[in-house]
């Protein structure tokens, strides 16, 4: 992947009423995790951050027709900088971060997303971070050796939707799906992939990166979207 100019990061883990972006110096490193190793807490990735960016994303936003509001202290959390830190672990590159909001649903942050596209023409990467299965329940429970039906189906009817470029489709996942809700039963952890979407304009074109799964039930599946003309 070609260096960026900067990177909007669209993170799971900062929810808010209405779209927020953070407009800081140097970003602040989010813990926002609990239980783990001592060690985890001691990872910093101190990107600067770009409050002309973050302008330049509030006023695309806003001529959208959509509320945004800056907040001027937010750091990165960990949806953010942990995929930062193994791509570009310099910590060199303009980070800005978007906030997802989960009562809105895919329609939503499509449109976001659409709004958000005139960045990907200036070198800016909109790099979304979730997970494209997240029923953290199951834990709750013995987890299955291998990954189960309701996981399979469901990421596999993603991916060929995806794939077919089938965006009416995807946007009413939740209905036409199989198993949708049991592998999210709140949406913002497949908020963010509709803004990357959105971002790489009408009839975009996907590339599967990765698939995996971790704990069986948690699949890490990734995607690039590119713009039709393009590819």
């Amino acid at each position: 992947m070609a260096r960026p100019s900067a990177i909007l990061a669209i993170s799971a883990h900062w929810e808010t009423q209405m779209p927020m972006v953070n407009a800081v110096e140097r970003n602040a490193t989010i813990h926002d995790f609990y239980g783990f190793p001592a060690p985890l807490y001691d990872l910093a990735y101190p990107a600067p951050g770009s409050p002309d960016l973050a302008n330049d994303v509030a006023h695309l936003v806003a001529d959208a027709g959509l509320p945004i509001r800056i907040d001027g202290e937010r750091g990165l959390d960990h949806g953010a900088w942990v995929p930062l830190m193994l791509a570009w672990p310099e910590a060199d590159i303009p980070v800005v971060q978007l906030s997802v909001q989960s009562h809105l649903g895919p329609g939503h942050h499509y449109a976001l997303g659409r709004a958000l596209q005139p960045l990907t023409e200036q070198g800016v990467l909109v790099m979304a971070s979730g997970s494209f299965t997240h029923d953290l329940s199951s834990f709750r429970t013995p987890l299955p050796p291998q990954e189960p039906v309701w996981v399979t189906s469901f990421a596999n009817w993603m991916d060929r939707v995806i794939m077919r470029g089938a965006t009416c489709d995807l946007l009413s996942y939740r209905e036409q799906a199989p198993n949708a809700r049991r592998n999210h039963p709140t949406e913002e952890h497949l908020l963010p992939l509709f803004v990357a979407l959105g971002a790489a304009g009408e009839g975009a074109v996907a590339e599967h990166l990765h698939s995996s799964t971790t704990y069986s039930v948690l699949r890490m599946d990734a995607y690039a979207f590119g713009r039709a003309q393009a590819a």
